[in-house]
Formats: structure tokens, C-alpha cells, sequence
């Protein structure tokens, strides 16, 4: 195999990693909603429950239903405290079940449970689930930092398999890995954690976000796989163990331990599990 279609098959196979990769961390994160079905009356409900939304709006609940004989009811209250459930009745429009789950500041959590009724049965869809608010986050601000993100991974990969390759490039893509994870991760990605949560950063050793905390160690291996090559560039182990720290990194679902209010301190925790 000639060196062009040696380098086209290890993009080719980097892209589909780093989407895969990239699917994952989002579709496992905590913020992601939940999707199922159940069967009441003999009819199946498909559903799916938001577990993220932004701050000053109320988060709608919304259940497709064919049948007019079936009702629904959202219970919720505010994550990590004593308050008692509120029951919300949905209401019907047109096909569907309506609720609204009241707004919360930023890093706020409601934890609800919606269910169904009919004549004969009433059920839960799922065990209650978190829904976290946060402030809206422009759009240009957003997209870059996805945009850079992705592809910081996606050069990670492609670093990597030169390496294994033994090509010529592995100084060129080092490089290049290095300033989208700087310009994706530690100058957009604060910026994006200001407008969600009101704080730069939220890592160590501010506090303990798991977010923050894998972007910074990312970097740093990456650095010293720099600079281990500025010495010598025939030294790219160092190139590997970044690459493959940064695939295990994505493999860990996006918001775990992040940022959370405490409602008995009104003060913004970090490091929280859900």
C-alpha cells in the first residue's frame, strides 16, 4: 500500500472513532434525556424525558397519546432537599400530554416522575429522573467549542496511528491537537461553563468537576508529548499515551460530576455525581 492510501485509510479511520467516541460521551451523559416505552390500555407509549434545559423557561414534559381514555400526572421536587412532591395534571392537546416543570437557576435539579392512568391501571414510565438548568449558551460560542473538541479527537486519533504507522507527521499533528484542545478546552470551554453555570472553571484545584479536571490532564499529556519530541523527534511514545488517555477520557460520560446547586446554601457545587 502506497503512502497516499496508507494516510486515507488511517482518516478515514480516525473520523469513524472519533464519531463513535463522540456519540457515546454524549448519548451515556447524565444530561442526555431517556428514552423508552410502555404499554397501558393495550397501546404503546414511546417516550422521552429531558434531563437538561436551559434556565428561565419552564422544561416541558410531553407524552405522545392516541388513546382518549389516558391521563397522566408529573411528580417532582427540588434534587437533594426535604421538600415534599408536587403533583402537576398534564393536559391534553390534541394527541398529546402536556406538563411544565418549573424553571430553576443555573446548576439547579428538579428530580420527577411522570405517570400514566387509565381505567384500569396506573403506571410509572421509569424511576425519577434529573433534569439539571442551566444559563443559555450562544450559539457562536457553542459551536466552536464543539467544533474544535471533536476535532482535537479526531487529529488525537489520527497522531496516534502515525505513530503506529511510523509516518513523518506525528510533530505536525501533535501540534495541531494541542491548539484545538487550547482553543476548544481551556479557552471556549470556561467560557461555555460561565454563561451554563456562572464560573469559569470549575476544576482543579477550584473545585472538582470531572469535565474541566480530563480536559486539563488532556493537555497536559499532550504538552509533554510536545516536548518530548522538541528533544528528539523519534520519541513519540509519548504521543501514544496521550492519545489513548484522550480516547478513555471521551469515553466517560459528558457532565458527569458537574455542577450543582445546593438549595440550603444557594452556593454552586462541583463534583456532583448527577
Amino acid at each position: 500500500m502506497n503512502n497516499r492510501k496508507k494516510s486515507i485509510l488511517l482518516w478515514i479511520l480516525s473520523v469513524i472513532i472519533m464519531l463513535a467516541a463522540a456519540s457515546w460521551q454524549r448519548m451515556s451523559g447524565p444530561t442526555y434525556p431517556k428514552s423508552g416505552e410502555v404499554i397501558i390500555d393495550n397501546e404503546v407509549v414511546e417516550f422521552k424525558l429531558l434531563r437538561s434545559f436551559d434556565s428561565g423557561k419552564d422544561a416541558l414534559v410531553s407524552i405522545l397519546i392516541s388513546g382518549d381514555n389516558i391521563s397522566g400526572n408529573v411528580l417532582y421536587k427540588r434534587f437533594n432537599t426535604n421538600d415534599e412532591w408536587t403533583k402537576i395534571a398534564m393536559k391534553k392537546s390534541g394527541d398529546t400530554l402536556l406538563a411544565f416543570l418549573p424553571t430553576q437557576p443555573p446548576a439547579g435539579k428538579l428530580t420527577y416522575e411522570v405517570f400514566l392512568e387509565s381505567e384500569n391501571e396506573s403506571i410509572s414510565l421509569m424511576e425519577p429522573i434529573v433534569i439539571r438548568f442551566k444559563g443559555a449558551v450562544p450559539a457562536y460560542i457553542l459551536l466552536p467549542h464543539i467544533f474544535f473538541m471533536f476535532f482535537a479527537m479526531l487529529f488525537s486519533f489520527r497522531a496516534g496511528f502515525e505513530v503506529i504507522a511510523k509516518g513523518d507527521k506525528v510533530y505536525s499533528f501533535t501540534w495541531i491537537t494541542i491548539i484545538l484542545l487550547l482553543l476548544g478546552g481551556l479557552i471556549l470551554g470556561p467560557i461555555v461553563q460561565k454563561y451554563a453555570f456562572d464560573a469559569y472553571w470549575t476544576g482543579w484545584p477550584n473545585g472538582n468537576d470531572l469535565t474541566d479536571n480530563k480536559t486539563l490532564l488532556a493537555f497536559v499529556l499532550w504538552i509533554i508529548a510536545l516536548f518530548v519530541q522538541i528533544k528528539n523527534r523519534k520519541k513519540t511514545a509519548w504521543v501514544l499515551v496521550a492519545c489513548l488517555v484522550l480516547f478513555i477520557i471521551y469515553l466517560v460520560p459528558h457532565s458527569m460530576f458537574g455542577s450543582e446547586l445546593d438549595y440550603d446554601s444557594g452556593k454552586v457545587i462541583t463534583g456532583a455525581e448527577k
